[in-house]
């Protein structure tokens, strides 16, 4: 299976000496991944570095290099305790809001990223989680595309393009047809993370997310969401018993 890249939480005070080191990783192994950009972080876990004034002149010379950027959520201010239409979390910036507040929020996000140049139609919801109302209101802001959901291609749905990521590594790395994606979260990488993407640069057929987004997509109808839902569902209850089961 091709493995593509994707990075989270990517803002102007992210840990930036463990952003650069994975860098380094990419660029040893010319691997061109998505970074997902919160227009206006006010988290402040993603907080954990100086901030750096060059950030945006920054993203645009990675897109000059073949990096694609796309928008991470607004804010990345968690409202509700919904898991939505993908319910990896009870987590969400956007799920269970009314309509018209979430147009806005994607409207105001998407303001920000064009005010330093950064035009997308790429989606990655905070905590992979979304409803209807954020996909009718990605479509009224001109996002067609969106990072998330299982499978093994990109599928269409409700006039989206859904760009999977991996139920679990292991299986995905094991081999198979298709491609899927790897989710970073570079400000919470560890010494065996960074080991762990090291041997899996250097042994797996790497896919730029470039190329990703040129791979044709098959359309999935209500029974494949359905499916998709529960595998979501039960990915989210079995990492919360593994959980569990550390802390006892």
């Amino acid at each position: 299976m091709k493995i593509a890249i994707r990075m989270d939480d990517i803002t102007p005070d992210m840990d930036w000496e463990k952003f650069n080191r994975f860098r380094a990783l990419l660029d040893r192994y010319q691997v061109r991944p998505l970074l997902g950009i919160v227009p206006e972080n006010r988290d402040p876990n993603l907080q954990r570095g100086e901030y750096r004034e060059d950030f945006w002149e920054e993203m645009l010379r990675l897109r000059e290099r073949g990096w694609v950027l796309a928008m991470h959520g607004c804010h990345h201010i968690y409202t509700t305790k919904r898991g939505g239409m993908f319910p990896l979390n009870r987590l969400s910036e956007f799920a269970g809001l009314p309509y018209e507040e979430q147009r806005r929020m994607i409207a105001e996000g998407k303001r920000i990223l064009q005010e330093h140049g950064i035009e997308t139609d790429l989606f990655m919801a905070p905590a992979h989680s979304y409803d209807r109302n954020t996909l009718r209101a990605l479509r009224e802001n001109g996002f067609l595309r969106v990072t998330d959901g299982f499978g093994t291609e990109p599928y269409r749905y409700g006039g989206i393009t859904f760009y999977p990521i991996s139920f679990q590594m292991e299986r995905s790395l094991r081999g198979g047809e298709g491609a899927t994606t790897l989710v970073v979260h570079a400000n919470a990488m560890t010494e065996e993370d960074f080991a762990r993407y090291g041997r899996i640069f250097q042994t797996q057929e790497l896919l730029p997310y470039q190329e990703y987004l040129a791979m044709p997509a098959a359309q999935r109808g209500a029974c494949g969401r359905l499916k998709e839902y529960g595998m979501a569902t039960a990915k989210r209850l079995l990492v919360a018993a593994k959980s569990a089961a550390r802390s006892r």
